[in-house]
């Protein structure tokens, strides 16, 4: 890859902002979709953060005990004859897992999204269930 030279000129601030301009970057799932959960009498809430998504662009499932949160991106509206120098859109997946036991079933587990925070009520408690559920979002 090749190295961009750094120009010696009196606008520094525009060095600044093209010295990591072509830099590979790593995105951290996990970074992405920070999670706090909160224990109450009857259960766990979980607030996961997932900026930038629609609630049509998550899914939660329940599988052997597992819970998955998934937001997905997959449209981008293209500009014609637009000339970015810098583009940070996200397009893709990221997900997270938590481990809620094989007892809970997908009735048993609430969901509600407002303004970039997904929260999602699980039970202490719950039925058993064997397969693959999809959770409504509210």
């Amino acid at each position: 890859m090749t190295k961009l030279v750094k120009r010696n000129n009196s606008l520094s601030f525009f060095d600044d902002f093209f010295d990591d301009f072509f830099q590979p970057t790593t995105r951290n799932v996990s970074a992405s979709m920070k999670t706090d959960i909160l224990e109450l009498e009857k259960g766990y809430e979980l607030q996961v953060d997932v900026p930038g998504f629609d609630k049509e662009d998550i899914k939660i499932t329940l599988e052997k005990g597992y819970l998955t949160v998934e937001a997905k991106k997959e449209k981008q509206e293209e500009v014609k004859d637009a000339h970015y120098l810098k583009r940070e859109r996200f397009l893709g997946t990221c997900a997270r897992s938590f481990y809620v036991g094989e007892e809970i079933a997908e009735e048993d587990i609430k969901a509600e999204y407002d303004k970039g925070t997904l929260k999602v009520f699980v039970p202490k408690e719950g039925t058993n269930v064997k397969e693959k559920k999809y959770i409504a979002i509210e």
